[in-house]
């Protein structure tokens, strides 16, 4: 019997278009040549359009999840998505607390493509306070950044990306990876920040669609990577490209936002064949 392929385990709410959360997680490990495991930390109830509504489940639940898990199988890296809760967060900073060494990709889930909000102040207070310490990568969208490094309850005025990854890194993140389609610039700009400064700044391509789970992909792929072994960089290069290249491939099974193909070299290797 073979060894068995890097294990990551995923955190992460379900999506049963499958385009998002738990489910694009598990088609992208898996198509990056990784053992998807997964823990559920919420259910909703949405379509390609938006999330209708969400029920976290209970924190005890989660942590009995992944503790059954951890205790069984020697995982490579974890990957957090959508909490749900303060709770549940809390319960997720406890479990992978106790394996400091392994590296973790947090996707800070707090809106869906629609605008729906998935994350409360008091969770984003707990993310800021437990689970930011113990990040190797963060992977915020750039309104992401912006709302964990912003105080909410000062006027301060909304400072620029480059200080909002610099405050991210000042509250324990080793890495921040901001990405930048939700802003205003003929291509997307993705850039990724250490305690030295700017260390990668990668252009793409602005795509005409809208994306249902390009952020989960973009996380899953950075674990899958650096769960192989990867150096930063090139992880965060390579990551960027199976990202992209998702998007490229993908199609509308809905009537919202198109679904990234997470297998899109198996069809063009069919299309090769011919």
């Amino acid at each position: 019997m073979r060894d068995a392929p890097p294990l990551v385990l995923t955190f992460a709410g379900t999506d049963p278009t499958g385009g998002a959360g738990l489910q694009a997680d598990v088609l992208t490990l898996a198509s990056l040549g990784c053992h998807p495991l997964s823990v559920v930390t919420a259910v909703t109830v949405q379509d390609s359009l938006g999330v209708e509504d969400f029920l976290p489940l209970e924190a005890e639940w989660v942590a009995d999840q992944a503790r059954r898990v951890l205790e069984d199988m020697p995982v490579a890296a974890f990957k957090i998505g959508m909490l749900g809760s303060p709770e549940v967060a809390l319960a997720v900073a406890e479990v992978v607390s106790d394996y400091p060494d392994l590296p973790l990709v947090l996707d800070p889930v707090l809106a869906s493509g629609r605008g729906d909000e998935l994350a409360t102040e008091d969770l984003v207070a707990v993310i800021r306070q437990t689970l930011l310490p113990q990040t190797t990568v963060l992977t915020p969208n750039s309104l992401e950044a912006r709302q964990l490094a912003v105080d909410e309850t000062t006027d301060e005025e909304v400072p620029d990306l480059d200080t909002c990854a610099l405050r991210l890194l000042e509250l324990g993140c080793e890495y921040v990876l901001v990405t930048g389609a939700h802003e205003q610039t003929a291509q997307v700009v993705n850039t990724l920040y250490g305690e030295d400064g700017v260390l990668q700044r990668l252009t793409w391509e602005r795509l005409p669609a809208s994306y249902h789970g390009s952020g989960c992909t973009l996380a899953s792929a950075l674990a899958a990577l650096l769960a192989q072994g990867l150096d930063l960089r090139e992880a965060s290069r390579q990551a960027q490209e199976y990202t992209h290249r998702s998007l490229r491939a993908a199609f509308r099974a809905g009537m919202g936002q198109a679904i990234p193909d997470r297998l899109y070299w198996l069809h063009e290797a069919g299309e090769d064949a011919t």
